[in-house]
């Protein structure tokens, strides 16, 4: 950190990001508070419904990951996270619309929204502050992330207690103005566009894909980690979409008086967010980001203790017990993605940063897409807890993937004794 403190471009790069984070996370949040309850509630969505809401999403995101990111490539980071932010601004006024078509249509607009960001923001702040103090900033901003869900959730609480539909409206308001944000503080000083005139034909897009392409195939550590990805996509789906409609379905919630059954949600979240900060805290003061056999043993400890987790969430009796799995879930998956995120930015390309990021967003849609809408099928035939128990089991292969890039970087080592940095 001295070295971003005694830079003040790099400071102002960190600052901006973490806010970014921030007010993007609590925008977020006071959608995602009660979306769910939402289309169960009031929509009366079956679970294959439910995930084929979620599937539209990570289609959209796979169709439009790798062509966004080549936009952060060519043109420019700064662009390309101003419009993400507006379009998922945008697909929460449309959500609300009471139609099933819309709600999917919805989803399409925030996954191509979220596609511009995805890359973009991470290569943008690489590019402006350095590889390793950036894998610092992506643990602090899961920190501040977190504390802004906690303060996200309590007014998208008020505010539906009012109406279902208003922390959803706010949330669209919400991402408007963090896009007019961005626009004022975010500056773009390390990032080199292409030239002017390389960047009117397809011919560039196709390029850059390919290089990315070929950063991926030629690094078989971070080709490993993009199977682990696909198969995180494949459990994640079920789960996101399933978990809400299995608390209204088999658990009996307490009475909080007279309050609606969206407090509940509320509270859930609520409290599992010291849980999330603490164990998020404990990994950035214990964990090495730029070593990459320390985060790969770190993430096989956070998989088995997931997946434990699911299989209690899924066949639990009591509510209670089903509360601490909910939360153990949401402190192991908080801490999958910043460490996720500084290991794929290790080693890359500025020129391709972008698009290789968003190719592995790509295939964590991907896996979400192949996984998702089996998953609801088996919950709408056979009954949520045999879809949630089976999220545990396609989980499962992340523990071998992750053991074999500790195996392939032992490898690199003894035929590169000499370097300092880690190929993946």
């Amino acid at each position: 950190m001295s070295s971003i403190n005694n830079n003040p471009t790099k400071n102002d790069a960190f600052r901006v990001y973490i806010i970014f984070s921030f007010l993007w996370r609590f925008g977020l949040t006071l959608a995602f508070t009660v979306n769910m309850v939402y289309l169960v509630t009031v929509m009366h969505l079956d679970p294959l419904q439910m995930v084929l809401v979620g599937t539209a999403l990570e289609l959209s995101a796979f169709l439009f990951e790798v062509p966004t990111g080549v936009v952060a490539d060519v043109y420019s980071r700064r662009l390309s996270v101003i419009i993400g932010v507006a379009l998922m601004g945008l697909s929460f006024f449309i959500f609300v619309v009471p139609s099933f078509a819309v709600i999917l249509f919805s989803q399409v607009v925030l996954g191509l929204g979220w596609t511009f960001i995805s890359g973009a923001i991470s290569a943008w702040l690489v590019d402006e502050i350095g590889e390793e103090p950036a894998g610092s900033a992506f643990i602090r901003s899961s920190q501040a992330s977190q504390i802004a869900g906690a303060v996200g959730i309590v007014i998208s609480i008020v505010l539906a207690l009012i109406d279902l539909r208003l922390p959803i409206v706010a949330a669209g308001i919400s991402l408007l103005l963090v896009s007019l944000y961005m626009i004022v503080a975010m500056k773009e000083t390390g990032f080199q566009p292409a030239p002017k005139g390389e960047r009117t034909t397809f011919q560039t897009m196709f390029h850059t894909t390919a290089e990315g392409m070929r950063t991926i195939r030629g690094k078989p550590i971070l080709l490993t980690l993009m199977a682990a990805i696909f198969v995180w996509g494949a459990f994640s789906e079920g789960y996101d979409r399933l978990w809400t409609l299995h608390i209204l379905e088999n658990f009996s919630l307490p009475q909080l008086g007279n309050l609606d059954v969206v407090i509940w949600f509320g509270v859930i979240s609520l409290l599992g967010m010291p849980i999330g900060l603490a164990t998020t805290e404990f990994v950035r003061r214990r964990v090495q980001v730029a070593d990459q056999v320390a985060i790969a043993r770190t993430l096989i400890r956070a998989s088995i203790v997931l997946m434990a987790a699911l299989v209690v969430f899924a066949l639990a009796g009591q509510f209670w017990l089903a509360l601490i799995a909910i939360w153990a879930i949401g402190a192991m998956r908080g801490i999958n993605g910043p460490l996720r995120e500084a290991w794929i930015n290790q080693g890359l390309d500025p020129k391709v940063r972008a698009t290789v990021i968003s190719m592995t967003s790509q295939m964590d849609a991907f896996g979400q897409i192949a996984g998702g809408p089996g998953i609801g099928l088996i919950g709408q035939q056979f009954g949520v807890r045999i879809a949630l128990a089976l999220g545990a089991v396609i989980l499962a292969p992340v523990i071998g993937l992750y053991s074999r890039t500790i195996r392939q970087h032992g490898r690199l080592l003894a035929a590169i004794p000499e370097s300092t940095s880690l190929e993946s």
